[in-house]
Formats: structure tokens, C-alpha cells, sequence
């Protein structure tokens, strides 16, 4: 072999930068992966990457599991080499690509971290209310909560999305597709209080189509909310890691667990394959066995 296996590196993330424009982040996951495993060939087998086999490769991969590696890492790892050895065999530097029959690591789903409900009523009372700005967020965190809407969604909602008299918002998601979120009465109450006084106060005669101004009158940054967030999370004494999504995971969990029909779920997040909505069948699949076993005597 004349290339070296460090140069071969160079040429194949020059090549993964300029086809898939690549974060620098991602490209060094790579190179690091295909390195490593360029250099254990060397140093173990005697060969050059070039002149790795599928033995050699489940070879690798069942040693990083022994070591305690995931198989979730270890299927990142298989990933980056599958891109490195495709390449090559584009380039012709190979005739065989020894990954074709290595099966990647089964890796479970992972489920989406919610909170109970009772965190959640936690959650929702700990914004002083005398304050306009954390009157404008509860009423921010009741929607979230009750229309299970995402962060950026929540933040860019307008005036002209709300229909308050109908108990309905007009949502923009993601590929600006469009749904409308029953509110609920407890959070269609919040919002026309607000409405009429917190959002006033806080625009101070600037006019703004933004249904949730910051103090400057302009559209919130998901950065802002998430901190606030984490402020009202630690005065109710919520430890776990909280973010707005999180919210988003405990709208949908609950209807879950209250008995709503999956497509249901669905259409109110805005899932456009009813698969990603099933991860939620697996959390209620959870809390019924833990149901069973408390309350049966048989538990």
C-alpha cells in the first residue's frame, strides 16, 4: 500500500467536507474513529486499513464492547467507518467493502424524558405572579404545556394565530405545515389575562405582533426561555435536567397515560410519521408496569 493510512484520513474528510459541507465538529468524529481504527489494525493485525476485512472489524467492534464502549458509540463508530470505506471504493482503492456484511449494533430507542404531573403543577407556580415578566412566562409554560407546542413555535406565535373565543391556536411547524391545538380552558383563561394586562405592560406603547414580547418588545430567544425555565425549575425543586422540550415530552406523555389515541397525539405535535409519535406507547407501556406492580396484589 502507498498511501499511508494518516494521509488516506486527510483525503477521505477533505472529501466528506466538500460533498456533505460537514460541521468541523462532526468531521473530527470521524477522522478520530477511522484513525483509531487504522491504528489498532497497524498496531494488532500488521495490515494497512486498505487491507481490513468484516473478521477484522467485528474483531474491533467486540473489543470496544468489552471495554465498556456503548452500543450506541459503537454504532456511531461502524457509521463513520461505513462512510470511509464507501469512499474508498468509489475512489478504487478497494475492491470489496468489508463493512456490507457487519450489522450494526442494536440500540433501543431512546425514551424522551418527561415529568410527573405533579412536577409539572410545580413547575407552573413557581413564577411570581406580581411580577409582569413571570406572569407573561406562566402564562407561556401553561400553553406550552397544554397544546405541547415546540420551543420555537411557542416564542414566534402571533396575534393573528390565536383564537381565543374558539379555544384554538393556528400553529406553523416544522416544513410550515400547519395545525390547529385546542388550548384547553385553564390556559385559554391565562392567555386572555395576560392578554388584556402583563402584555401591555411589558410592550409600554410598542406596537408588536409577537403574542410573548421580551422586555424590548421583540420575540424571545429560545436561549432566554430555556434559562428561565431552569430558573423556575429550581424553585420548585425539580433537579432532573429541564428544557422546553421536556415540557413538550410530559403534554404528550400525560395524554398517554389519560387513555388519547396515538393519532391523536400525532396530529397535536406535529409528527408527520405516527412511528416517531410510538416512542410515547413505550413510556405508558412503563408506567402501567409500575402501576401493576404497586396496586396487584400479585405485583
Amino acid at each position: 500500500m502507498t498511501d499511508d493510512p494518516a494521509a488516506l484520513v486527510d483525503r477521505y474528510s477533505d472529501a466528506l467536507w466538500l460533498e456533505r459541507g460537514l460541521s468541523s465538529n462532526t468531521l473530527a468524529a470521524y477522522r478520530q474513529d477511522v484513525n483509531q481504527f487504522a491504528l489498532w489494525l497497524t498496531e494488532t493485525k500488521r495490515r494497512h486499513l486498505l487491507e481490513a476485512g468484516p473478521d477484522d472489524l467485528q474483531h474491533f467492534l467486540g473489543e470496544r464492547l468489552k471495554s465498556g464502549n456503548s452500543a450506541r458509540s459503537s454504532a456511531r463508530f461502524l457509521s463513520s467507518i461505513r462512510s470511509f470505506f464507501r469512499w474508498a471504493k468509489r475512489e478504487n482503492l478497494l475492491a470489496d467493502d468489508p463493512t456490507l456484511r457487519i450489522d450494526s449494533p442494536k440500540i433501543g430507542r431512546p425514551l424522551p424524558k418527561s415529568l410527573s404531573e405533579d412536577d409539572v403543577e410545580r413547575l407552573l407556580q413557581a413564577p411570581d405572579l406580581e411580577e409582569i415578566i413571570e406572569f407573561r412566562d406562566r402564562t407561556m409554560l401553561e400553553l406550552l404545556y397544554a397544546c405541547g407546542l415546540r420551543v420555537s413555535e411557542l416564542i414566534s406565535l402571533e396575534l393573528s394565530q390565536l383564537g381565543i373565543n374558539q379555544g384554538v391556536i393556528r400553529v406553523l411547524g416544522k416544513g410550515s405545515k400547519e395545525r390547529l391545538i385546542p388550548m384547553g380552558e385553564e390556559a385559554q383563561t391565562w392567555l386572555g389575562e395576560y392578554l388584556r394586562g402583563a402584555r401591555n405592560e411589558i410592550l409600554r406603547g410598542r406596537v408588536s405582533d409577537v403574542v410573548f414580547p421580551s422586555n424590548r418588545g421583540t420575540a424571545m430567544t429560545r436561549q432566554t426561555f430555556w434559562y428561565r425555565i431552569k430558573i423556575y425549575a429550581q424553585r420548585a425543586g425539580i433537579e432532573a435536567h429541564l428544557s422546553p422540550h421536556t415540557i413538550r415530552h410530559a403534554f404528550a406523555t400525560h395524554l398517554v397515560n389519560h387513555g388519547a389515541d396515538l393519532r391523536v397525539v400525532q396530529m397535536l405535535l406535529g409528527h408527520s410519521d405516527l412511528s416517531t409519535t410510538q416512542i410515547y406507547t413505550h413510556v405508558a407501556r412503563q408506567r402501567m408496569q409500575a402501576l401493576h406492580a404497586r396496586h396487584h396484589p400479585r405485583g
